[in-house]
């Protein structure tokens, strides 16, 4: 085939003339002055050719040639922060929250022997407490004593977690409330309990809202609790379990620092009636300090009534709400009014073993409105499992919130 040397240009279409102002006619100009009237010859087009093909760059993708917007209208969020363990925690809290016992302690073993440090005794203390709930009394010794080389601390003790919160007690003392950061041994409350005691009455106190204490008034309880078992009085401690946990988070063997809250701690132990950690503790203490530790004493127990006696009197214990069982779907109707009703109301969480996603929500909405009318809620004693997710509903906001180590 031949090609043409010459190409005919290609027709346009007609273009529209604009509208424009006629301009004014021009001068005429002799007949034989033409030729600038003429039109030039035309020219033949040059001939097409065909450029060559150029090899593009691969394309690169990166943050200088795409703006990809972080408002909540795109629906999507990417979050670089993300910290792992967290991640692991509110997994396994999830899953044991949904009933899901067997993958929650896969989640569990697996992170905890990942993990060192702090990280980790979170995660294991989470794992003691699930095999606790399921009655792995076999399974929690055994892993008892990993926690104990992994962590470098003492392990929990086995206790029973009863489903059944316990009864309304008999009329009597109203419970003396020690609460906050007490400094200093001259307290109104340390002398009434010293009245007490002298009149040989029972004295019940309650350390539930006891945040921590200085080293004369460790001394000051120790002395009370010292002068009950003499004179042979009840002297009944309530919701010790935090101030416990405190103690021995802080103390340390072989630091020789504050030795009446080493004492005080023993003292704790030995009226809760944990002589297994008592014992331990004892010889931590002589270690520490070099001395001889106190000896364990059987604390007297609150007398029996006669059965001729009259039935007591039941009342509510003082300003505590007691939570029992698994609350699933839990509506915590009679809450409100219990809310209402106290001051500082505390809800006891010793007796439940499983707290779902919906009730935990459902309990922060409860609390909120109170928390909003300058009331201090304090929730205690839950296990580690239903700490976190607490925690994963943000309950802390609207609550304090103590969790025993046991």
């Amino acid at each position: 085939m031949v090609f043409s040397l010459f190409k005919k240009p290609a027709e346009k279409m007609p273009e529209r003339k604009a509208a424009r102002p006629k301009p004014p006619p021009a001068p005429e100009r002799p007949a034989g002055d033409l030729a600038p009237q003429l039109a030039e010859p035309a020219v033949p087009a040059a001939p097409v050719q065909e450029e060559p093909k150029k090899e593009l760059p691969p394309l690169e993708f990166s943050d200088s040639q795409f703006d990809f917007t972080d408002s909540a209208v795109m629906a999507i969020e990417v979050d670089q922060d993300i910290d792992p363990v967290q991640a692991e925690i509110e997994q396994a809290a999830v899953l044991f929250a949904n009933a899901q016992d067997s993958a929650a302690r896969a989640v569990l073993e697996t992170s905890a022997r990942a993990h060192s440090g702090a990280d980790a005794e979170r995660l294991w203390r989470m794992l003691l407490d699930l095999v606790q709930v399921l009655g792995d009394r076999g399974a929690f010794e055994k892993l008892g004593e990993e926690f104990a080389r992994v962590c470098e601390t003492s392990p929990p003790t086995w206790r029973t977690i009863s489903d059944k919160a316990p009864a309304p007690v008999a009329a009597g003392p109203r419970a003396i409330v020690l609460q906050g950061v007490i400094n200093g041994g001259a307290l109104p409350e340390f002398d009434q309990i010293r009245a007490m005691l002298q009149k040989k009455e029972a004295v019940r106190v309650d350390l539930g809202k006891l945040a921590s204490c200085d080293e004369e008034a460790a001394a000051m309880l120790c002395e009370l609790l010292r002068l009950a078992r003499k004179q042979g009085v009840v002297f009944a401690i309530e919701g010790a379990d935090g101030l416990v946990g405190r103690l021995e988070t802080r103390l340390v063997m072989g630091q020789a620092e504050s030795p009446n809250s080493w004492l005080l701690l023993l003292e704790l132990l030995q009226q809760l009636g944990r002589q297994d950690p008592f014992e331990e503790k004892a010889v931590e203490y002589a270690v520490t300090f070099e001395v001889s530790p106190p000896s364990w004493e059987a604390v007297k127990a609150p007398p029996v009534a006669k059965a001729s006696s009259p039935a007591p009197i039941l009342v509510p214990t003082d300003d505590i709400h007691f939570l029992s069982g698994e609350l699933k779907n839990c509506r915590f109707d009679d809450l409100r009014a219990f809310l209402d009703l106290h001051d500082r109301p505390v809800i006891d969480f010793g007796h439940v073993k499983r707290l779902d996603f919906f009730s935990a929500g459902l309990l922060r909405n409860i609390i909120e409105p109170f928390k909003r009318q300058g009331k201090e809620v304090l929730i205690r004693n839950p296990h580690h499992l239903v700490a976190e997710l607490m925690g994963i509903v943000d309950l802390q906001s609207v609550a304090r919130i103590i969790v025993p180590k046991y």
